[in-house]
């Protein structure tokens, strides 16, 4: 009999459907102290858990018998997925039971932005003070609403804002303009449009690399004055001391947060200004939604019990034990050159193309599935697993092929040819030895390196002095180089890939791509 133990509150009619199962075992825990938990977790073969309950070391080390884990939610910030990858635990999450809670949410705050309400209510409500020409706001109608993020809960904001008379400007490089402009929004391709354009600013995407600290003190800098900012999607996507000193100077007039880097924020210097509408996460809190959290893990660890099926699982990869040995570095070497791929060619995808040479080409099908995931991992994060990814392509209209082409002079090599609206980028690698990956060829161009660590890609005019000229800017900014491979073609270009041991910021990578012999720099990191 399988065992599946409750770690944290969910709706009761999760509990009801449990019950309902035969030759199942559960242990509502609910109400256990977390130490002793740890004490019971070794009975378990499936867990469900949400926000309160880390599963960390001593929680994977106590779970011994865990095949796998279902959080509650959309969020997996407290669920050590390489550490449960490394036990073979599946991790699973619920990532569209609470897009409607979401969305409402979003739309609150901006109203309580636009009219100061929890300003006035608690002015009369617990001052008693009847004082109307205090409390001037302004009206959403006819002002313009930026969208970051224009996936499930973006798109519903827009609609909802169209209802409201505002005008929509959405960014997101990851998405067809179409699905913008069909309902009746402008998107852009240039993200200063959404700062400089707009009245009001909602985020929705997830936290990745490259959102983190997507608003910080520079954008702010070129926003309106008196732009109203929303965050109800992931904390740390508007840099928190850099909002903090806009609502201080009054360049941001009002901000409506939902979620910050550090929870619980009972002590954050947001709750010190007041011309800010908090609340403590509340983003799925709603009764429906709740009730749809509850179903959906429930029904998702039955089937994970009873070895069924894994539903939206974050980790799962294709039976590596049923495949030859050599198999798996090269298994490995995709999702790495898909994942530097996306970081290399950031816009809407169009069409991902696996390629194969050698025996490497009877486990083609195999390998695709690692590339979708490597390359959409960029854009959606944990929203794209090995179970959903051709699906989610089919919905974004993105096509996928593997196909098994002549070889070239390598025993077995593979490739991910990645399409997007304007560019196309191609990245071959090699597998030397029995687990030696290295990346063999970008663009047409030959090299040799480890996918591993920070590396600047760098195409340039084949003239003489470019690597002195990389080399006095990385030097200037005390940043040093590991490794610094060159290629070169027949018409007179050449791309470098520089290893480097320090992050690359934004400003130095606008250096680089400001050199008159540049043609594009990107930093990128495996």
């Amino acid at each position: 009999m399988k065992t599946i133990i409750v770690c944290d509150a969910i709706h009761p009619v999760g509990f009801e459907l449990l019950k309902k199962e035969e030759n199942l075992n559960v242990i509502d825990a609910v109400n256990v102290p977390k130490d002793e938990l740890l004490q019971i977790l070794s009975e378990a073969d499936v867990a469900i858990t949400r926000s309160s309950t880390e599963i960390n070391e001593a929680f994977l080390n106590a779970g011994k018998r865990l095949k796998a884990i279902v959080r509650a939610g959309v969020g997996v910030d407290n669920v050590d997925i390489d550490g449960c990858s490394r036990r073979g635990i599946i991790v699973m999450n619920v990532p569209t039971a609470n897009t409607i809670a979401a969305v409402e949410l979003t739309m609150a705050h901006m109203l309580a932005s636009a009219r100061s309400l929890e300003y006035a209510h608690d002015d009369l409500k617990s001052n008693r003070v009847w004082k109307r020409e205090k409390w001037y706001g302004v009206e959403l109608f006819n002002k313009t609403l930026g969208v970051i993020g224009f996936g499930n809960i973006g798109s519903r904001v827009a609609v909802r804002a169209k209802a409201f008379g505002m005008n929509i400007i959405a960014y997101d490089p990851y998405i067809d303009p179409a699905k913008v402009i069909d309902m009746g929004g402008i998107y852009t391709k240039n993200f200063d449009d959404i700062l400089t354009k707009c009245d009001f600013i909602t985020i929705h995407t997830p936290k990745t690399k490259e959102t983190t600290n997507i608003i910080g003190s520079e954008e702010i800098a070129k926003m309106k004055d008196g732009v109203r900012l929303i965050n109800c999607a992931r904390g740390g996507l508007y840099n928190e001391k850099a909002l903090e000193d806009g609502l201080k100077s009054g360049k941001i007039a009002f901000a409506g947060i939902d979620v910050f880097t550090k929870e619980p924020a009972t002590d954050h210097p947001l709750l010190d200004l007041d011309n800010v509408s908090v609340t403590p996460h509340l983003g799925a809190n709603t009764l429906e939604s709740q009730r749809n959290i509850a179903v959906e893990a429930v029904e998702q660890a039955i089937s994970a019990a009873r070895g069924i099926s894994y539903p939206n699982a974050l980790n799962l990869p294709i039976k590596t034990e049923d495949l030859p040995p050599f198999v798996e570095p090269y298994i490995e070497l995709m999702s790495k050159m898909a994942f530097l791929g996306a970081q290399i060619n950031k816009k809407a995808i169009k069409a991902i193309r696996v390629e194969a040479e050698g025996p490497i080409g009877e486990y083609v099908k195999s390998i695709l599935t690692f590339a979708l995931v490597g390359v959409l991992k960029e854009s959606l994060g944990d929203a794209i697993n090995y179970v959903n990814a051709k699906f989610i392509c089919d919905e974004k209209g993105i096509t996928n092929e593997a196909i098994v082409v002549p070889q070239s002079g390598y025993n077995n090599k593979i490739s991910v040819k990645i399409t997007t609206q304007s560019d196309v980028t191609t990245i071959s690698g090699a597998v030397f030895g029995d687990t030696e990956q290295r990346i063999v060829g970008i663009n047409g161009f030959k090299t040799d390196f480890k996918p591993k660590g920070k590396m600047i890609i760098f195409k340039n005019n084949d003239v003489p002095g470019v690597i002195a000229q990389i080399s006095k800017i990385l030097a200037d900014e005390k940043i040093n180089i590991a490794d610094f491979r060159l290629g070169r073609d027949d018409h007179g270009m050449a791309l470098a890939v520089i290893l480097v041991d320090e992050n690359i910021t934004k400003e130095t990578l606008a250096k680089l791509n400001a050199l008159n012999t540049c043609v594009w720099a990107q930093y990128a990191v495996i």
